[in-house]
């Protein structure tokens, strides 16, 4: 079995279970506790740990059943907002779980303690992981809710940063969408239109669109390309900054 299993969930939803030492394994945003607890027992995993993300329903309604049902531990950025927390985490804090080493990377933006997961490879985990929650998603990125542009634009350049082979998995399977509202601002960029199509192709063959990875989410993804040339003549911004330029694809996106 793949170490990261993918749970679909309320129709747009990723949940994630990573399996480690064996038939140990972490669950990311679950924000159903059936569909963990189906998978769990389909792979024959023991629930010891939950990571969440941001405290949005979405991502935490199922925390508190699996918690009562596992005896797991709940890690997460806000004791204030996600009350089933045991362990609070912040930027740069680093957890050990079994053999691994989780790295926490605040990410404000979506909500002002989001924060995403990252684990580098190591003899225990053949590739870098991400978990980004609703901060980056393949092709696009999430609302700014309690944050101002500045915030969220810096954000998805730390995440950007990370080695170009990481595997993205975002909490929402927005990323069809994602690549409709890029081909509307650059109708003519090869790369997204190639995209598309493999997104469009995975969706036939009912497979999932995560993973990406950072590089391919520098390449096409347009939130990160607001400093290109290309994208600020597209918008008429040609002497705007990054961030303005950021600002002005999120309203557009926001009423896609």
């Amino acid at each position: 079995m793949e170490s990261v299993v993918t749970i679909p969930a309320f129709g747009d939803n990723f949940i994630y279970l990573y399996r480690y030492d064996k038939n140990n394994a972490l669950a990311v945003d679950p924000c159903d506790s059936s569909a963990v607890l189906n998978s769990l027992n389909e792979h024959n995993l023991k629930l010891t740990t939950i990571l969440i993300t941001h405290h949005h329903w979405d991502h935490t309604g199922g925390v508190s059943d699996l918690k009562k049902k596992t005896g797991c531990e709940v890690i997460g950025p806000d004791k204030r907002r996600i009350p089933a927390i045991d362990r609070v985490v912040d930027d740069k804090h680093v957890l050990a779980i079994g053999n691994i080493e989780i790295h926490v990377i605040a990410t404000p933006g979506h909500t002002k303690t989001s924060v995403c997961y990252y684990i580098p490879a190591s003899n225990e985990n053949e590739h870098k992981i991400l978990w980004t929650g609703d901060t980056l998603f393949a092709g696009g990125c999430g609302r700014i809710m309690e944050c101002n542009a500045q915030t969220m634009f810096d954000s998805l350049l730390r995440l950007a940063s990370l080695p170009d082979d990481t595997l993205v998995y975002c909490g929402h399977d927005y990323t069809l969408e994602n690549y409709e509202f890029a081909l509307t601002i650059e109708p003519d960029n090869k790369a997204v239109q190639q995209r598309l199509q493999e997104i469009k192709q995975t969706i036939r063959a009912g497979g999932f669109t995560v993973p990406s990875t950072i590089l391919q989410e520098k390449a096409t993804n347009i939130f990160l390309r607001s400093d290109t040339n290309e994208i600020k003549t597209a918008l008429k911004m040609p002497d705007a900054g990054a961030v303005d330029v950021f600002a002005e694809l999120r309203r557009r996106k926001d009423i896609f």
